[in-house]
């Protein structure tokens, strides 16, 4: 006897742009495969945004388009609201009307999740509606499904993530021309990795906004963006670049969270990382994140981290989770945090003197005897042990045979204890420029 056909899911689109029309294409090309396994259509039934003709350039007849986003909320008819406006200012008072007005939500905002998402997800609880954000976090790659659902038996050690692909094409430009920051990102822009205004990619922000989320789903903390170490890669020289490659490492801006005994370790920065992980490999645009589970080791997940089509396959997969769930009782739902919500950790944010990681350092020190010696004295006072040691020879650096690069790598400490190492050796007469202070990360 075969199964009564159920309604299609109607869905409300606020935003037509790159991803809005990626999703409207996706869903219309893979329509029969997408309610096969849904189980029900899927169907773009409304779109809002203030450029109608755009809007009906991409969807033509296929969908009622409006300028209002509210007219989408307000139609009761409609089940699903995918937000795909950005930003923190009107797209978060949409969402929670559209969460009041009883509909589940899609978003790929980040910054909105990020800053304001222990709001929403209790507005979101308190309505037994869903908010889904597959597409928040690196693009196509089906990460947050895995931390919430595929990794569930474990407990998440650390997670680290390239997650924003602009600075990985620089950085990737940066070590294979040998060019610095500042030429790169003109050459980024113009090929379209970078927006106009980058600041939130280059400055580590975007970044950080994903860390964020992916902290929450790994510990079962509330979302703290407020509270991570933000660093990007705008100080970057393309010297770092090519001393590390020496050294046998790349620098990569990593998104880390990483659990301790005391609080959770929650930070974005350029990381050095040994060529010998695959994430060290992951090149130009792509993205990539490990994850370190007690059960299951690492495991690592790589693709696109933008794009029209591999964000609108994250927005699908959400669309179909609602699909399968949409007549379930919401305490039969994946929680949106993966843990039950009266179960969340009081684990603290740790502040940054707290983290633990090694370093790799730059000095321009005097080419003199007893430097050495009295750096790693510093060093040694703080209790922090040496790696190696690398001093260049005095004419490869500029041609003044007085004065030279040295580059100490370190074993783990506290930043804390670098932090009081690092001005002892700065207010030494030997040391000639500020020292370049980078993080390094075994990922092992």
């Amino acid at each position: 006897m075969s199964q009564p056909q159920l309604r299609p899911v109607r869905v409300g689109l606020l935003g037509i742009g790159t991803v809005g029309g990626g999703t409207f294409t996706v869903l219309r090309r893979n329509q029969e495969e997408i309610r096969r396994r849904a189980g029900r259509g899927i169907e773009i039934a409304m779109v809002a945004d203030l450029n109608a003709d755009l809007a009906r350039q991409v969807v033509g007849d296929a969908a009622q388009i409006v300028s209002d986003a509210r007219q989408v909320i307000a139609n009761p008819d409609i089940d699903v609201v995918v937000e795909l406006i950005g930003g923190y200012g009107v797209a978060k008072a949409l969402v929670l009307e559209a969460i009041a007005a009883g509909k589940h939500v899609v978003t790929a905002n980040k910054a909105l999740l990020a800053v304001h998402g222990t709001e929403i997800f209790a507005a979101a609880r308190a309505k037994g509606v869903i908010v889904a954000f597959e597409a928040a976090v690196a693009g196509g790659i089906p990460i947050i499904k895995s931390l919430r659902e595929g990794l569930t038996a474990n407990q998440i050690q650390w997670v680290a993530g390239i997650i924003n692909g602009t600075t990985n094409f620089i950085l990737s430009e940066m070590r294979d021309k040998g060019l610095d920051f500042d030429v790169v990102l003109k050459e980024a822009q113009r090929l379209g990795y970078a927006e106009a205004d980058p600041t939130f990619d280059i400055e580590g922000v975007d970044a950080a906004h994903k860390a964020t989320l992916l902290s929450a789903i790994a510990f079962g903390i509330p979302v703290q963006f407020d509270k991570a170490h933000v660093e990007g890669i705008t100080k970057l020289s393309a010297t770092d670049i090519k001393y590390a490659e020496q050294l046998g490492y790349r620098i990569k801006l990593l998104g880390i969270a990483r659990r301790r005994d005391s609080g959770i370790e929650l930070r974005t920065h350029p990381t050095l990382v040994p060529m010998r992980r695959l994430i060290a490999n992951v090149e130009g645009a792509m993205n990539a994140v490990l994850v370190q589970g007690d059960a299951v080791g690492t495991t690592m997940y790589y693709g696109k981290g933008a794009g029209a089509e591999p964000t609108a396959s994250a927005v699908v997969a959400d669309l179909v989770d609602i699909a399968r769930l949409i007549d379930a009782a919401p305490e039969a739902r994946v929680p949106h945090l993966a843990f039950q919500p009266d179960s969340m950790s009081a684990l603290p944010i740790l502040p940054l003197d707290e983290v633990i990681t090694s370093f790799y350092l730059r000095l321009r020190v005097a080419d003199k005897a007893g430097v050495l010696a009295k750096l790693t004295g510093i060093l040694a006072e703080q209790g922090i042990s040496i790696d190696a040691v690398i001093q260049r020879e005095a004419d490869e650096v500029s041609g003044e045979g007085n004065q030279t690069d040295l580059i100490i790598l370190t074993h783990d400490t506290k930043e804390g204890s670098m932090n009081q190492a690092l001005a002892a050796m700065q207010a030494l007469p030997t040391v000639l420029a500020p020292i370049v202070r980078l993080r390094k990360e075994e990922l092992a």
